[in-house]
Parts: structure tokens; C-alpha cells; sequence
């Protein structure tokens, strides 16, 4: 085996992780009963979105990818911090 064809297997296994992390994610979206549970079900749900897209970037080798998926990782992080904000009505 060489290191390619196991940096391919290691990519692959990682893209099934998040792809069922993404499909349980759903699931919970759709059989929560709270709004704070399915904010907090689809923020994970978003960033194992952005590391599919990071792999699928790797994989391909293109940068303007990469650079999109870590664009839409730092704008998830910004609402990250304001859902926080909002569900603990501003408090700290």
C-alpha cells in the first residue's frame, strides 16, 4: 500500500464520518423539540458540511474550495457566538 492510496482511504473514511454525521444530524433537526436543541443540531450539522467540502477540495487539490470552506467556517464560528447570545438573552 502506498502513502497515496492511503491518504485516499483515510479521506474516504473521513467523508463517510461526516456524511453520517450529517444524516443523523437531520434526524435530530427533524425530532428535536426544542429551538436552542435543533440550533445546536444544526450548527453541527453546517461544519460537517464545510469538512465534506474541505475534503471534496483535497481531493480535487483546489484551493478556491478550500478558501470558500474556510470562509464558511469562520462566518459559521460569528454565528456560533450570536446564537449563544441569543439564547442566553445577552448574558455572560
Amino acid at each position: 500500500m502506498t502513502i497515496d492510496s492511503a491518504y485516499g482511504i483515510l479521506l474516504a473514511v473521513a467523508m463517510g464520518i461526516l456524511g453520517i454525521s450529517v444524516l443523523l444530524g437531520l434526524y435530530r433537526i427533524y425530532s428535536a423539540t426544542s429551538a436552542a436543541e435543533r440550533a445546536v443540531v444544526g450548527d453541527l450539522v453546517y461544519f460537517a458540511a464545510i469538512g465534506i467540502l474541505m475534503i471534496i477540495g483535497i481531493q480535487i487539490e483546489s484551493a478556491i474550495i478550500q478558501d470558500a470552506a474556510m470562509l464558511a467556517a469562520f462566518l459559521g464560528i460569528l454565528a456560533t457566538v450570536a446564537l449563544a447570545r441569543i439564547l442566553t438573552r445577552g448574558e455572560r
